[in-house]
């Protein structure tokens, strides 16, 4: 062997050695690909080139990529024309492996196949070849087929070449040895390179697929917390590319990578994976009084009672009297009965009132709740008691929403937990801040927030956007059980009033209206009766 063709091979082998480095770290399957095919071209100086791949159910060989450098042919791969080739199945009818072709014969036999001029070679049907010189005046001749097999030896697919050509003179020649052993050595490191792709994208899928499991289960127990869970991470992406694309202000130098953003996603959709151990009676408390069961309905019971007590007071009153049935004195027990009444009337449809919940309740109809507890009325016993219990006066007076203390605490605490269930898994590098970002959206600027009392200078950029995201989705809303969902202009003023009194960070909520991130959610997720025509000059908190 001259030195020049020691020169050649010392040279092959440092390229194997450097594609060897760039295919364990190229994560991009379809680019992975292209690359294998046209370092082998390379390596070879083949004029062209054809990978297959294991179709997915595993019975055929699938046409992924060709390339031929005389004809100026593409086919497949990310920029290729579309592959209209049928596939090569790996199996007769008759069950028996495919030897026909040559692809079909190394990956049922794990053998490569070299064949210095395919016209000269009676062992496989060359049919297709033929059919393809004839239509485009081609000659083909070589041809070098290796099996691309995993550490497992599993076939991943086969990498077919054609037509090695003469480095000096250009001239048709075949594979040699050194050709065959590169190429089966780029095989087995593509193969291998392959399947850790594809292994780590069926982690990926499978670990998205274990939230959506997640949300299906909260969704299942609540459809307005599993929407939630679905459309923050949605809006949280909108406002961090947002961000992204800022180029002044305080988060100029903000920047996504591809990481960065599928980092973010995954804390979007576990944001609130806690719930799922949150009682459903108070996650989907629509009323002051529900638990199991709307205890307004008792409490209406309980007003039937009181009017048919003044009813037979009135009558027993109007016997005892024994006055004329025209007499002042019995309009005056009527008259009184009917005020009564009326009031009964009232104070019933008062705590029908009270019982939806709203943005605030007024000191003075807490008082009044407060009042009517102490009406007296007969129980089931007989025995003479308040009207309402302490559970339902507490309840009834609740100031803002529909949950008391206690169950507000419940609900809070989906937060706690979710840190909890979070920091409780093996993240990997590119995910480690996932539990920092999802648990974080809770916490406000100025300190007040829950569950750690993070100051904005302690929390990320990212959570503080899904703060922004949370609270904006929860406003506008409209599958709550207990509220209607808010228009576009209400959700930025209550916003807006958030980031005044330093709940969230009011440069996020600038780019928020600025980049008018909220109707871009809005045309996507909101109803149109919702979607109001903003002025900007009167959205308190923005400055522009």
């Amino acid at each position: 062997m001259s030195q020049l063709s020691q020169q050649q091979i010392a040279s092959r082998l440092d390229q194997l050695t450097e594609l060897s480095v760039e295919l364990s770290k190229n994560r991009d399957v379809p680019a992975l690909l292209e690359h294998i095919l046209a370092s082998a071209k390379a390596l070879t100086n083949a004029d062209g080139g054809t990978l297959y791949r294991v179709a997915a159910d595993g019975g055929a060989l699938a046409f992924t990529i060709s390339i031929n450098s005389t004809l100026g042919m593409y086919l497949g791969g990310a920029a290729g024309a579309p592959v209209t080739i049928a596939d090569l199945a790996l199996r007769n009818p008759d069950g028996q492996p495919n030897l026909s072709t040559v692809a079909t014969y190394a990956a049922n036999t794990g053998e490569s196949v070299n064949i210095p001029d395919v016209y000269q070679n009676d062992l496989f049907n060359f049919s297709g070849m033929r059919k393809f010189d004839a239509e485009y005046d081609y000659q083909s001749q070589s041809f070098l087929t290796v099996p691309m097999q995993d550490h497992e030896g599993e076939l991943i697919g086969v990498l077919q070449l054609i037509n090695s050509r003469d480095e000096g003179s250009g001239a048709r020649r075949a594979f040699d040895v050194t050709d065959q052993r590169l190429i089966e050595a780029l095989a087995s490191q593509a193969a291998i390179a392959i399947t850790k792709q594809d292994l780590i994208m069926r982690l990926e899928n499978l670990f998205e697929a274990l939230i959506k499991l997640i949300n299906i289960g909260i969704d299942e127990k609540s459809r307005h917390t599993g929407r939630h869970c679905e459309q923050v991470p949605e809006l949280t992406m909108m406002l961090a590319e947002a961000v992204h694309k800022t180029d002044s202000g305080p988060f100029a130098d903000f920047r996504l990578t591809d990481k960065d953003r599928h980092e973010l996603w995954i804390a979007g959709l576990l944001h609130d994976c806690g719930k799922i151990a949150t009682p459903v009676h108070v996650v989907e408390k629509a009323t002051k009084l529900q638990t199991l069961f709307d205890r307004i309905q008792l409490v209406d019971t309980r007003f039937e009672v009181l009017k048919r007590d003044l009813e037979i007071a009135a009558l027993k009153a109007k016997h005892e009297s024994g006055l004329p049935l025209d007499s002042e004195g019995l309009a005056l027990i009527d008259g009184k009965l009917r005020a009564d009444l009326a009031q009964l009337a009232a104070d019933r449809e008062f705590l029908r009132f009270a019982n939806v919940g709203g943005e605030s309740m007024k000191p003075q109809d807490q008082e009044r709740v407060a009042n009517i507890a102490r009406y007296r009325w007969c129980g089931v016993d007989g025995q003479e008691i308040d009207f309402l219990s302490e559970d339902e006066r507490v309840n009834l007076s609740i100031r803002a929403g529909t949950l008391n203390n206690d169950e507000r605490d419940t609900i809070n605490n989906h937060i706690v937990t979710t840190i909890r269930m979070l920091e409780s898994l093996p993240w990997p590098k590119h995910l480690q801040r996932v539990p920092e970002y999802a648990g974080g959206h809770h916490e406000k600027m100025d300190g007040s927030g829950y569950p750690k009392k993070l100051r904005g200078d302690q929390m990320s950029v990212q959570a503080r956007i899904m703060a922004v995201a949370d609270i904006f989705e929860a406003l506008t809303s409209r599958d709550r059980p207990y509220k209607t969902g808010k228009t576009l202009t209400e959700s930025l003023e209550i916003l807006g009033g958030m980031a005044q009194r330093g709940h969230i960070d009011p440069d996020l909520f600038n780019i928020f209206v600025q980049q008018k991130v909220y109707l871009q959610f809005a045309h996507r997720f909101m109803a149109p009766a919702q979607i109001d025509v903003v002025d900007p000059g009167k959205i308190p908190g923005y400055t522009c």
